[in-house]
């Protein structure tokens, strides 16, 4: 082999055969559960059950339970709301755009985004019903065909988010589902008795010949297309909960882009997190690579000089403008109550993210990990900075509040963790982690 002859770094490593492939990524199923997974399960119960109380008493009792008053009537419930549906892009994008672009590093970790996708905009439609007050009237946003002819308010953000939360979880469901049916048919092979029905069921009786994928390749082309419209749009629409109003801070035409670079930035360093740990709880590091961490962390990298091109926008239009209340605005978040809040997402999601300039850094597990967490509590911070110091500083000073969270405030946060990684935790011990014919492909 000559000297400038490159080899490209290997997706599955250790030569793996198609069947070691098949036997790896079905074993998680197949075997008793590991210890690490039933404790992961049981912490999520747990907060599910802490947190479900304090959802409950805020819906017996009302929103009052909450920390907000007059002024900021907006706090958590929003901030979670756009935090959980943020999260979701990064599966759309590696699942979708990643498909279009035909990179191969994706076919590892595309499920387990999928995956990661339905759980968090799940949890985002939880907010949804948690924020109205009387959520058994939930179905007062959906614009349904009634007797009564009434019908909804189509100029209510909260109709948009709706519609927002639906669609995004119909195409992501649709999706994910489709891209399974290949393997429920490997798991109908392998089953006796009431299971193989039920994965015969599922598969649409798959048996794997060429007509079958002939057809499905370009159908899972067409659904990519489909879902990638809504990596731009879905949180354009929740931007513009905010963007449409008058409050000064949310006033801007900046908003669409900027939440959606802030999504996928929020939602790559969720990803990272679970696939680092997946790897390490199923064994799957053969598939999993470094080179997939380290692809990850360049898109986080690649996201970080977005959202950081957005702050430094957001302080330009603010002063550039000459408009009072935004100049005031913006001098609020450098020294009012909120200011370390303001400095520490410009050190999460920008500055710390510029460490993975260094090669060795990308490709570190345990510093990977720990500035993905990092990522998520500052994109989570920079959401609690648009909603609360706008609405705490509006035009007249004598309604000028400063919000302080309850603990329902955030025990409704906890349920929603609980509640999301119990539906990730179930879905990595009964449904393939990793697409197995896309990585037989490969091999």
């Amino acid at each position: 082999m000559n000297d400038d002859q490159i080899l490209a770094e290997p997706l599955v490593l250790n030569n793996r055969t198609q069947n070691d492939v098949k036997e790896d990524i079905l074993a998680p199923l197949t075997t008793e559960a590991l210890n690490n997974w039933r404790i992961a399960l049981a912490i999520s119960v747990l907060m599910i059950l802490s947190g479900g109380y304090c959802l409950a008493k805020t819906w017996w009792d009302g929103v009052g339970m909450w920390g907000e008053d007059k002024t900021i009537n907006w706090a958590w419930d929003i901030t979670n709301f756009v935090w959980w549906i943020g999260i979701g892009h990064a599966g759309t994008l590696i699942s979708a755009i990643l498909l279009l672009f035909r990179a191969k590093w994706r076919n590892s970790i595309n499920r387990a985004a999928e995956a990661m996708t339905i759980c968090a905009v799940l949890c985002s439609a939880l907010f949804i019903a948690a924020h109205l007050g009387r959520p058994w009237l939930l179905y007062y946003i959906i614009p349904y065909p009634n007797r009564q002819e009434i019908w909804v308010n189509f100029n209510s953000p909260l109709v948009w988010d709706a519609f927002a939360v639906t669609t995004y979880l119909t195409v992501s469901i649709v999706y994910w589902y489709f891209g399974l049916i290949p393997d429920l048919a490997l798991l109908a092979n392998r089953s006796k008795g009431i299971l193989k029905k039920i994965y015969n069921l599922l598969s649409f009786g798959w048996n794997n010949n060429i007509e079958l994928w002939r057809r499905y390749e370009p159908m899972m082309l067409v659904l990519a297309g489909m879902a990638t419209a809504l990596v731009v749009s879905v949180h354009s629409v929740v931007s513009m909960d905010f963007s449409t109003g008058i409050v000064p801070g949310w006033h801007s035409t900046i908003f669409p882009p900027y939440f959606v670079a802030g999504a996928i930035h929020s939602g790559f360093a969720m990803v990272l997190t679970l696939m680092i740990l997946v790897r390490k709880l199923l064994k799957l590091e053969n598939y999993i690579t470094i080179l997939h961490i380290e692809n990850m962390n360049k898109i986080v990298l690649f996201m970080a000089g977005l959202v950081g091109l957005a702050y430094m926008t957001e302080v330009f239009i603010a002063f550039y403008s000459n408009n009072g209340f935004e100049v005031y605005q913006m001098l609020y978040k450098f020294m009012g109550n909120y200011a370390k809040y303001y400095f520490m997402i410009n050190l999460f999601n920008f500055i710390l993210p510029q460490l993975l300039w260094k090669k060795s850094l990308r490709r570190n597990i345990v510093f990977s990990f720990i500035l993905s967490i990092i990522v998520n509590v500052g994109m989570w911070m920079e959401r609690y900075v648009i909603i609360v110091v706008s609405l705490s500083r509006d035009f007249l000073p004598s309604s000028w509040s400063v919000f302080t969270p309850t603990i329902y405030d955030i025990g409704v946060f906890i349920f929603s963790l609980g509640l999301f990684f119990f539906m990730f935790l179930l879905f990595i011990r009964y449904l393939p982690v990793i697409n197995i014919s896309e990585v037989r492909a490969m091999v």
